[in-house]
């Protein structure tokens, strides 16, 4: 490890203990009817804490989404900060990030919604949360592909977490996320995908001098009540921002 890595680490746990106060007095004891709006404004306040260990610049384009569905490539759970800082939001992640060390707690403490892919039966109760989520007025933010990729191509967006969207009348966004590394590969070292493992994958981005993000939203009309197609058209939308930008 670094000096440089090493600092970081360090000031990474300062962070983690300012996070844990401002969870208890600002969003622990919330009205239920407050609670998501609280715990994604909470998430905000940390991830924007934590982007500033990674020396974090972001550049956004495109009306930033208040409300509704944002659905985004993924390429890193970098994603979340990033997104997070952006906006607050509620996010839908796979199960297992819930076991992850610092980012898994301040997920499940965020409100973040996980999912566990593998039975089918929890896509209803998930989607169920992203209703109720949108119905009280908190983005949603969902990663269609399923999985994190190094960002050359966007993988086919799946639709089952489109159900709550497909035929209401929630507001959707499409978001297209890109980083780029002065001192490295950003779809190898910034992108968490394939053999990756999380710890080492971290140190070695805490070790960089700055992190770049682009994050592009475009409006997305609705044109089918069928998620199946509106996945596809979901998918091509991104695709586009991708290529514009």
């Amino acid at each position: 490890m670094t000096l440089r890595a090493a600092g970081k680490l360090c000031w990474f746990a300062a962070q983690i203990a300012v996070n844990v106060v401002d969870y208890f007095f600002r969003a622990a004891f919330v009205s239920k009817n407050s609670k998501r709006a609280a715990r994604a404004a909470w998430l905000q306040r940390a991830t924007r804490r934590h982007l500033k260990i990674f020396n974090f610049k972001t550049q956004v384009a495109g009306p930033i989404p208040a409300a509704g569905l944002i659905v985004s490539n993924h390429l890193s759970y970098l994603d979340i900060l990033v997104l997070s800082s952006v906006t607050p939001a509620v996010f839908v992640s796979k199960a297992d990030v819930r076991k992850w060390p610092v980012f898994g707690w301040l997920a499940a403490i965020g409100g973040t919604v996980f999912i566990e892919r593998e039975r089918r039966t929890h896509v209803g109760a998930v989607n169920r949360e992203i209703e109720c989520a949108l119905d009280e007025g908190v983005p949603v933010v969902v990663f269609p592909e399923g999985t994190s990729s190094d960002g050359k191509t966007i993988l086919p967006f799946r639709s089952p977490l489109l159900e709550p969207v497909a035929g209401g009348t929630h507001a959707i966004t499409t978001s297209w996320i890109h980083y780029t590394l002065g001192d490295g590969d950003a779809g190898q070292e910034i992108c968490y995908w394939g053999d990756h493992t999380f710890f080492p994958h971290l140190l070695n981005l805490l070790d960089k001098q700055k992190i770049r993000a682009q994050v592009c939203f475009g409006k997305f009309e609705r044109t089918t009540d069928d998620r199946k197609e509106l996945a596809k058209q979901l998918q091509a939308a991104v695709e586009k921002l991708k290529a514009e930008n």
